[in-house]
């Protein structure tokens, strides 16, 4: 008896052994097609389902038992049109299947399914290893899918969202599961956001892989081995994009267009916000509103964080602190101020509270395995939460918007809290059911999707009640397409000069991981600054879409006259240079919302054919012709930093420079260092104490000589309403041309927009020569001279804003 037992549990461990094996598919059997899709079906069952999505971008899905769960996902929307694949070519060899599109080749293996992907030249791209893999869980019953590819040398990894390390991703290994990381440092991982997607440069040439599955995945950049790198998740299928450049701006491009870029959002939020943990009662919000206006730093937004509720209850204002609320954010707008509150996803269970009866009577909040109501604490208590990944959960919540946003007046909505995070166990517990519109899952597959739906419920609410005025929400969580509902703050940083410099890396990753309306907490959320790291802090953050400082309240103050006058003096000018670039920066987002383009760009970005700009990441681009570069370190007056090839303006001083080698960059605290393109046209506003404060009468156009041409770009539809959707919109393409003893400026115009300006200031820096005569469409214009603050004089005129060329010799 006693040896069949021992036999009986041997076989039990055995078998236990044996189902957590690696699984591989087999020899693929036949090939079946519909229209752009292949179908390879493998001896064990395995298929592989590979699309052409474009002639750049090649889908790859496997189904380990012969079956593919319904197609769905939440990045990708299923009703976007897209472009026509021209050419599609599909061959069978006698060792591998090929399909051949206008941009790339791609082979499966008839013996294992093993991918390579070739552009039309030939070169690798990207090549299986081990290839698509999995092994069974038994405890949750879900396949861990797997996918490792080689590593060519010489090879570099950049993007995956919000990760705090160096921007070059190789020799790391990351996850991804969306969390409350209060106070992270420089490694801490994961953090907030959820975005599957990086890009490789190999031998100058570009592609992306987009993983999109939902349940807790990681990468791994050639961490455990040099010669692999692989992603894999704990559930749900392999799911992948190859999306191909072959510039790494290209690939942004293509994977944003694919998981759907932002509307515009009105011009006044990418002005300058000021919040903290808390501003209350309303005579604080007074005196803060007040302190901005009697010093003159421009200001569009103040915030209101948890206090404004009553009892942390959402969609309610606490009666001692904001008695009239209505009548507070209607003062406050007088005075150019938008009120912007936050919303978590925790709902206080009360039964004195309509929201949460309404909730419970309708079943709209999310329940365990076995039928209880998931509950959890946070800031208002015991809650119950929202499954916002039911459509009629999602159409209540954003119904609820209606008394902040048309009856109080409220501009913005910020969400928080969103991982979803719960205190003390970090979030919901992995039995916790979500409808997941129509695809029934677990925690364990919605968890990194929950914030991105809380945040596209928010926006519904706030674009339904704010209209015909756009809508603008902030957001800490989210998962790729989460752009298309929000904007988002890198989370709880600390004031450091490490978290200024992890600030500057964190934007650019998050912009070239298709979302551009990012920014950090100018100054840190948690401790408080001195008055050189929140100066140095605010120059960064004013090249940043989204700016705002925020604050825990137990840490100090810090809005920008709380460091000195010397430091109040330094951060308004840095406010005053953002307020004077909007239509610059306008027309960048612009530019991402129509193609896709990263608003900020690292160095590679820039250009990817010079091998000094792969591991560096301090230097970034906003748009096409600004060049930026933080101080991160105390006591500095200056700095070391890499030009791309081409020649440059310094901001301040007017100098040249010659790009493809390092430079110094003077910057003492009243100066970061920022460069001009030389060829670029730069728009500046007046300088305004809030968006809309006075009507724009004349636009200055500070144009950068070069010898040779260069193009720039201004679009303009007044930055608010929905017209520019109906063509009520102008875009003006301007082209520098200049030689040793002439510059040219042509215009061409598009639209039918008229501007409320009806003139130009053209100031024109770098000229090799005084110039004789101004022609503007063949009239003589007279000649004046600008005094900059540095000392220098140039050559300005005024123009009207239809002109088609412009000449100075």
């Amino acid at each position: 008896m006693a040896d069949t037992v021992q036999e009986h549990n041997y076989m039990i461990n055995d078998l236990a052994t044996r189902g957590k094996q690696e699984h591989f598919p087999g020899q693929v059997l036949t090939c079946q097609q519909d229209g752009n899709t292949f179908i390879f079906i493998c001896n064990n069952g395995v298929k592989l389902s590979l699309s052409v999505v474009t002639d750049k971008i090649l889908r790859f899905r496997y189904a380990t038992d012969g079956r593919f769960a319904p197609d769905f996902s939440y990045a990708v929307p299923a009703d976007l049109p897209r472009p026509k694949v021209e050419f599609l070519e599909f061959r069978e060899k006698p060792d591998h299947y090929r399909i051949t599109t206008d941009r790339l080749i791609c082979t499966i293996a008839k013996q294992d399914t093993h991918t390579r992907v070739l552009d039309r030249s030939g070169n690798v791209l990207c090549e299986d290893e081990k290839g698509f893999h999995w092994e069974h869980n038994d405890d949750t019953g879900n396949d861990i899918v797997k996918m490792s590819k080689q590593v060519q040398s010489g090879v570099h990894y950049y993007g995956l969202g919000d990760k705090p390390d160096n921007m070059n991703l190789r020799g790391k290994r990351f996850t991804n599961w969306g969390s409350d990381t209060y106070g992270y440092v420089k490694g801490s991982d994961p953090l907030y956001k959820n975005i599957p997607f990086y890009l490789v440069l190999h031998q100058k040439i570009a592609h992306g892989i987009f993983f999109d599955n939902t349940f807790k995945s990681f990468f791994d950049f050639a961490a455990e081995r040099a010669d692999v790198t692989s992603f894999w998740a704990q559930g749900g299928e392999m799911n992948y994009y190859f999306i191909y450049g072959p510039a790494l701006t290209e690939v942004t491009q293509e994977y944003t267009r694919l998981t759907c870029p932002p509307e515009l959002p009105p011009l006044w939020a990418l002005g300058y916000h000021q919040c903290k943990w808390s501003y209350f009662p309303e005579s604080t919000v007074k005196q803060i509103a007040n302190g901005f206006r009697e010093r003159s730093i421009p200001c569009d937004a103040i915030y209101l964080d948890i206090d404004y509720m009553d009892g942390y209850r959402c969609f309610t204002w606490s009666p001692a602190h904001f008695p009239e609320p209505k009548r507070m954010v209607q003062e406050l707008a007088k005075d150019g101020f938008k009120t912007i509150v936050i919303i978590d996803p925790g709902i206080k269970i009360d039964p004195n509270y309509s929201v949460y009866t309404e909730g419970l009577e309708k079943d709209y909040f999310c329940r365990r395995a076995d039928g209880p109501l998931m509950k959890g604490s946070v800031w208002p208590g015991l809650c119950n939460f929202p499954d916002f990944t039911r459509p009629d959960v999602r159409e209540w919540w954003a119904g609820l918007f209606k008394g902040l946003i048309a009856e109080d007046g409220v501009k913005g909505v910020w969400n928080d809290m969103n991982e979803p995070a719960v205190f003390e166990r970090g979030t919901f517990p992995d039995d916790v059911r979500f409808d997941y519109d129509g695809h029934p899952s677990s925690h364990a597959k919605a968890h990194n999707i929950y914030g991105m739906q809380m945040a596209r419920a928010t926006a519904d609410g706030v674009k339904r009640f704010s209209y015909p005025n756009r809508p603008f929400t902030i957001t800490r969580s989210t998962y790729s397409g989460g752009q298309r509902y929000s904007s988002a703050w890198t989370g709880d940083n600390l004031a450091s000069w490490e978290h200024l410099w992890l600030a500057n890396i964190q934007c650019q990753r998050l912009s070239i991981s298709g979302f551009s309306f990012v920014g950090s907490d100018v100054g840190g959320f948690i401790d408080t600054p001195d008055a050189e790291l929140y100066v140095r802090w605010i120059a960064l953050a004013a090249f940043h879409p989204f700016f705002r400082t925020h604050s825990s309240g137990d840490h100090g103050d810090q809005e920008p006259w709380s460091f000195g006058e010397q430091a109040t003096e330094l951060a308004k000018r840095f406010i005053e240079l953002r307020y004077q670039l909007l239509p610059y920066i306008y027309t960048a987002f612009w530019q991402y919302v129509q193609e896709g383009t990263p608003m900020l760009r690292p160095l590679t970005f820039i250009d990817q054919a010079d091998t000094e700009t792969y591991l560096r990441m301090a230097e970034f681009s906003l748009g096409d012709h600004l060049l930026v570069c933080p101080i991160t370190q105390a006591g500095a007056d200056g700095r070391w930093m890499y030009l791309p090839r081409g020649d440059w303006y310094y901001y301040w001083t007017d100098e040249p420079k010659s790009g493809g080698a390092e430079v110094w960059a003077s910057a003492p605290v009243d100066r970061i260092p920022l460069f001009i393109k030389a060829g670029a046209v730069i728009p500046f506003y007046p300088v305004m104490q809030f968006v809309g404060e006075k009507v724009v009468e004349e636009v200055t156009l500070h144009v950068y000589y070069k010898n040779g041409a260069e193009s720039s770009v201004l679009y303009d539809d007044g930055g608010e309403g929905y017209g520019y959707q109906e063509g009520n919109s102008t875009t003006r393409r301007f082209t520098v041309t200049g030689n040793d003893n002439q510059l040219t400026v042509n215009q061409i115009s598009e639209g039918g927009y008229q501007p409320t300006y009806k003139t130009y200031k053209l100031i024109v820096h770098g000229l090799p020569f005084a110039p004789a005569t101004i022609t503007a469409d063949g009239t003589e214009v007279e000649i004046t001279e600008f005094a900059s603050e540095s000392g220098f004089t140039l050559p300005q005129a005024v123009l009207t804003v239809d002109f088609k060329e412009v000449i100075l010799n």
